[in-house]
């Protein structure tokens, strides 16, 4: 009998994350201070953060030690197994070998806990009593909720409306763990109170959500803010992701050509890919994509600028490939790609070659979720159907060129309570969604004022 999948002994477990600023070849451009336009200090971003996590976002460090408090959480799912997708292979008649990390087996069901836990931790630690975040399709919102309550924090999330009316499973996932979680734009905030009276039938986006949790962070006693994707140390946090993979790969006796996943911020992609990365500034030929959706297409069409990361102009301004903070994407089910931003660590890795991006449409997106699910078993978030959709398209190319090549994607997470999704899929009632030109440039419009990185670069429209 073939072995489908792979484990690691908790032994095995990674002791340190991985921080690729120590490698990029090209330096990080710094974010700016949104009133001065002048890069941004560790004391500026202390209203916001804790400092032990400001320490590791401006980090150099190659190798960050992750706290045996830290582990003792991650040993609850961690190490995630490696999984070989015969059956996709065998329908797709590829001579490719297909490889997924299995990301949705922690509690909350996705790859998010590996940095809701460390940030809940660190925050616990500097003597945070509350946290504030938003959230798309919920996958973050239930992950912080539920390390919230492994460490006795007080939790508040503000989720994307349109999500929050898609996805009322998660909701009550975060309500399970203790957590507050309310439509946004809300009426609690200014930030939400100010779109409404703009548009009072908003849908919300990622961008607003943000709005509304900083707002609440730095307007709260003992209160701190946590995103779940974009920042430097989300990525560093997820990269215990990557390092599993690498020791599975070589257990396996395999190394990929080509590594996928789907990028909506950027930390389920960038948590596998990163040490893959790091391989490829060193010499190893391997094609790292990362998808996205035509609805959404951030690091397609969007240029490398500096944004904001937010609605409402809080945040500090990003470089990064953006759509333009004022953008609000089309409503599909994939709720945690629907952001205008991309993480300045992905988005540097891009213009240096490093990293191609892909946008597929949402049809074929869940044509492939349901193919997956028909062969391997396994049903996948909305997001993480366009890795899926990716690695079909190349296990499909593989054959064409008749080339046996390795190909490994994170799946970052399960769908089981994403099947409305699913049914409106069947019911014929989801289509796809390209994004008009005019929709891109009126967006764009907002950010001309703004400073430009000097290695600004226009977008394809």
């Amino acid at each position: 009998m073939e072995v489908k999948k792979i484990f690691l002994p908790e032994s095995e477990m990674p002791r340190q994350w991985y921080n690729i600023m120590a490698d990029m070849p090209t330096p990080m451009e710094p974010p700016l201070h949104p009133g001065t336009g002048q890069p941004v200090g560790p004391d500026d971003l202390a209203p916001i953060f804790p400092m032990n996590l400001i320490e590791q976002e401006v980090s150099q460090e190659r190798w960050i030690d992750i706290p045996e408090e830290i582990l003792e959480k991650y040993a609850i799912w961690r190490p995630s197994p490696l999984y070989r997708a015969y059956a996709l292979e065998k329908y797709l008649d590829t001579p490719a070998k297909i490889y997924f990390k299995n990301e949705g087996v922690s509690p909350a069901g996705s790859h998010k806990p590996n940095t809701a836990i460390a940030q809940a931790y660190y925050n616990k630690v500097a003597g945070t009593k509350r946290i504030c975040t938003e959230t798309g399709a919920g996958q973050w919102g239930s992950a912080l909720a539920m390390s919230c309550a492994l460490y006795g924090l007080e939790c508040k999330v503000y989720m994307v409306k349109i999500s929050y009316n898609q996805k009322p499973y998660r909701r009550l996932m975060m309500e399970t763990w203790g957590a507050t979680c309310v439509a946004s734009p809300s009426t609690e905030t200014k930030a939400g109170q100010t779109i409404l009276e703009q548009d009072p039938e908003s849908p919300g986006s990622l961008g607003i959500a943000i709005s509304e949790a900083v707002e609440a962070a730095v307007t709260g006693e003992n209160s701190k803010y946590s995103l779940g994707s974009v920042l430097n140390h989300v990525m560093l946090h997820q990269t215990v992701n990557g390092l599993e993979t690498q020791k599975q790969m070589a257990i396996a006796g395999d190394y990929p050509d080509v590594v996928i996943g789907c990028a909506g911020g950027g930390s389920n992609f960038a948590g596998n890919c990163l040490p893959f990365v790091r391989d490829k500034i060193h010499g190893k030929e391997i094609d790292i994509i990362g998808v996205e959706p035509s609805s959404c297409p951030t690091m397609t069409e969007g240029p490398f600028a500096y944004d904001f990361g937010d609605t409402v102009q809080m945040t500090p301004l990003l470089p990064m490939h953006t759509l333009g903070h004022n953008f609000v994407p089309a409503p599909i089910h994939a709720g945690g790609l629907r952001y205008h931003g991309m993480a300045p660590i992905i988005s540097q890795l891009i213009l240096d070659n490093l990293i191609r991006p892909v946008a597929v449409h949402q049809m074929e997106t869940f044509q492939a979720g349901v193919t997956f699910a028909r062969t391997e078993g396994f049903i996948s978030a909305p997001e993480c159907n366009h890795a899926v959709a990716m690695v079909i398209r190349e296990a499909i190319k593989a054959k064409e060129e008749g080339k046996e090549k390795v190909i490994l994607f994170n799946w970052s997470g399960h769908g089981l309570v994403d099947m409305a999704a699913y049914q409106a899929y069947f019911e014929g009632r989801l289509s796809d969604y390209p994004l008009p030109e005019e929709d891109i440039k009126r967006a764009l419009a907002d950010i001309e004022p703004l400073p430009k990185p000097k290695q600004y670069r226009a977008g394809t429209i």
